[in-house]
């Protein structure tokens, strides 16, 4: 593979010294929408936070854009946090800054913009994930799926190559999840943006994920690697079975 967006060799994660994941290696190719799938509690955020720097490392490497996060220097580590955006679970919105105020803010903390070109791209951001007629609102003031597209609207405000998100349906009726998978099929296709998600929501896994990993807990690491179709028809591990196939498991129970 040429050229990687992201690579991750031999991570081990955890906190206070204790590992939750040990030697995951994967690599995510430009343009590709990657999800990090597994029940509760094995280690999904984890790995997602370790990955973008909030935790260091307890081993191996990760590589952003072939930047390290961590070990090559202050420079390395800017360059590599400048090539991505995130999402939380929540969304993570001011709730005392209008929908744009949200987005303006990033322009106005790493870049010389001034306000009326930050308010500009504000609105292009906006107008990409369908909320420009909502730039006045308040995060409280609009619906759980306007609020995940506009965190997505602010992880976009710097134009990162990546974008990060975390259980990103979680909490949505199914028709504002499948919107929701609509826009990030749309964001890959029309603006090349390579997309690794957290998830266990399996309608938007098999609409959106070009290859997945799937993390177990008693194995603190990677136990499958594949496309959603190949892991649910071909897997002969038990835990991945279950996943792809909960109404089956229980059926036999």
């Amino acid at each position: 593979m040429e050229n990687p967006v992201i690579e991750v060799q031999n991570l081990a994660a955890g906190y206070d010294g204790r590992p939750i994941l040990r030697d995951v290696s994967f690599t995510v190719r430009r343009g590709e929408i990657f999800v990090v799938l597994g029940g509760s509690g094995c280690g999904k955020s984890t790995l997602l936070k370790h990955i973008i720097g909030l935790h260091p490392l307890l081993g191996g490497e990760v590589r952003i854009m072939g930047c390290r996060v961590e070990g090559g220097g202050q420079d390395e580590r800017d360059r590599a946090i400048r090539a991505f955006g995130v999402t939380y679970q929540s969304g993570a919105l001011f709730g005392s800054m209008t929908l744009l105020e949200n987005i303006c803010l990033p322009l106005e903390v790493f870049t010389d913009l001034p306000p009326d070109a930050r308010r500009l791209v504000a609105e292009m951001k906006l107008e990409l994930v369908g909320l420009k007629p909502f730039a006045g609102y308040f995060p409280a003031d609009v619906s759980g799926g306007m609020k995940k597209r506009a965190a997505i609207a602010r992880a976009l405000a710097l134009d990162p190559a990546v974008l990060f998100l975390d259980e990103p349906s979680a909490g949505l009726d199914p028709v504002t999840a499948a919107d929701l998978d609509r826009l990030i099929l749309r964001l890959r296709d029309t603006h090349g943006i390579t997309f690794m998600i957290v998830t266990h929501e399996l309608a938007s896994i098999f609409a959106i994920a070009d290859r997945c990993i799937m993390l177990d807990a008693k194995a603190q690491g990677v136990i499958a690697e594949g496309s959603p179709a190949a892991l649910r028809d071909t897997s002969d591990n038990p835990a991945v079975r279950a996943f792809f196939n909960p109404r089956a498991c229980q059926t036999k129970n």
